[in-house]
């Protein structure tokens, strides 16, 4: 809340704000104190909502009782339902604040989130008194670097280490056994000497990375979604009816599908599921994971088939080479592969966020909780490095590069979509490798 009232302030204040533009190519650049302030606010923003995407998700769900059936199903309506609101909050934010950020000023672009937030945080206290709330000991960072360290120091460095006459090392599990060195006693390094706790905890939290490296590829496709497919769109006809949609507001498109899809899942499809498997959980944390996977594999063919069809209309139709004016084709078509994107992030975020919430010790759950987040960031970035690669290799001086042209016309982007399909499809069976060997742990723990 601090970084956007900074940003409020700044946006009301005349003497914070740069210098206005004398026209469209002579603007000032900020400089100063207003660029400290601008940079603070901002920073500040972001601090706050990794603060929040952090550990929302794990306080929201430990006021459900994990050890009843009907607590851990209410546990799972409660992640799903968290992305409805997420993805409700992101569409009001990409167009009805957005809208009056453009129209009544910056001002009130910043000011109605600074007021919601303020809203929300009394909302929050309010409630206070009957969260229940598991407060960890010690920072999971700190424990994963002090068992690794530990480990190997332990097994490189020692030659006489002595392991500890414990009863509680009879806990110690064989997969990622070299961990197990961390709770040797070793007089030189009895400073960095871990419990089996310590080095079990880790362990859980190891074994959960290859699932959260496998859903970075989805991410990767979604990024697609805000850059080619508004470049498609914004070459089609835009038209519903008398209404002219703007190409950048296709990005709505896979929120309001998530929306549709949450409910739907939650009331109908997970029910059915129960009956047909007859388990407590109906769809398994990886088979929801596995499920998104799936999805994304689809939307990228669609993009793909979706990519040809609009190259052939502009060929047939002569305006390959003139983008200023709209193809006979509706751009409800790209939305195609809006609908299978947006729910398969539904599937695999929803069920990213259960799993590593399930599957990890109280003690790792905010930092696990997080790969969620961080899964969506790396693969934006990784959408831009398969970019450049594609560029760099398909280009030279016989012919263009596949992302590369005079306009999107001249682009090859059916073969890059085809390209994302198999690297998708690559790490689906990468992704089915892991999650056949996985051994849920906890209660009403099942095996994929």
């Amino acid at each position: 809340m601090q970084g956007l009232v900074v940003l409020t302030v700044q946006a009301c204040v005349p003497s914070l704000m740069p210098a206005a533009c004398e026209a469209a190519t002579a603007c000032h650049e900020v400089g100063g104190g207003k660029a400290a302030m601008l940079f603070g606010g901002l920073y500040l923003v972001a601090l706050g909502i990794g603060g929040i995407k952090g550990s929302l998700p794990p306080h929201g769900a430990e006021q459900f009782d994990e050890t009843t059936p009907s607590g851990r199903r209410q546990r799972s309506t409660f992640f799903n339902y968290f992305v409805f609101c997420v993805s409700c909050g992101g569409l009001i934010a990409t167009t009805f604040v957005v809208w009056v950020a453009d129209n009544k000023g910056w001002k009130w672009g910043f000011g109605i989130p600074t007021i919601t937030i303020f809203v929300c945080i009394i909302v929050f206290l309010a409630g206070s008194a009957t969260y229940r709330s598991k407060i960890p000991s010690g920072s999971p960072l700190t424990t994963i670097f002090k068992v690794l360290v530990a480990a190997l120091l332990n097994g490189c460095f020692s030659r006489s280490s002595v392991v500890n006459e414990n009863k509680d090392s009879e806990a110690l599990t064989n997969t990622l056994n070299f961990l197990n060195r961390a709770v040797e006693s070793n007089p030189k390094y009895s400073s960095i000497e871990c419990t089996v706790e310590q080095v079990e905890d880790v362990k859980i939290m190891l074994k959960g990375l290859p699932i959260f490296v496998c859903t970075i590829m989805v991410n990767c496709c979604l990024a697609q979604l805000n850059t080619f497919s508004v470049e498609q769109a914004a070459t089609m006809n835009t038209k519903l009816g008398s209404l002219k949609v703007p190409p950048a507001s296709l990005t709505a498109f896979p929120v309001l599908f998530i929306m549709i899809v949450a409910p739907i899942y939650d009331i109908v499809i997970v029910p059915l599921a129960r009956k047909v498997t007859k388990t407590e959980m109906g769809i398994t944390h990886l088979r929801r994971i596995g499920f998104g996977l799936v999805l994304s594999i689809f939307s990228m063919a669609v993009a793909a088939v979706v990519e040809v069809k609009r190259k052939r209309v502009a060929i047939d139709s002569g305006l390959v080479d003139d983008v200023t004016k709209p193809l006979p084709i509706s751009f409800l078509w790209v939305a195609l592969q809006y609908l299978f994107l947006g729910s398969a992030d539904l599937f695999t975020f929803a069920g990213l966020l259960e799993f590593f919430f399930t599957e990890t010790p109280i003690r790792m759950r905010s930092l696990a909780t997080s790969l969620t987040f961080a899964s969506l960031a790396v693969g934006y970035y990784l959408s831009s490095v398969i970019v450049s690669i594609v560029n760099r290799v398909t280009g030279n001086r016989s012919h263009a590069a596949w992302l590369s042209g005079v306009n999107i016309n001249h682009y090859h982007l059916e073969r890059f979509y085809w390209l994302m399909c198999v690297l998708s499809l690559l790490n689906f069976l990468h992704f089915l490798f892991w999650a056949l060997r996985y051994k849920y742990r906890g209660i009403g723990a099942t095996t994929e």
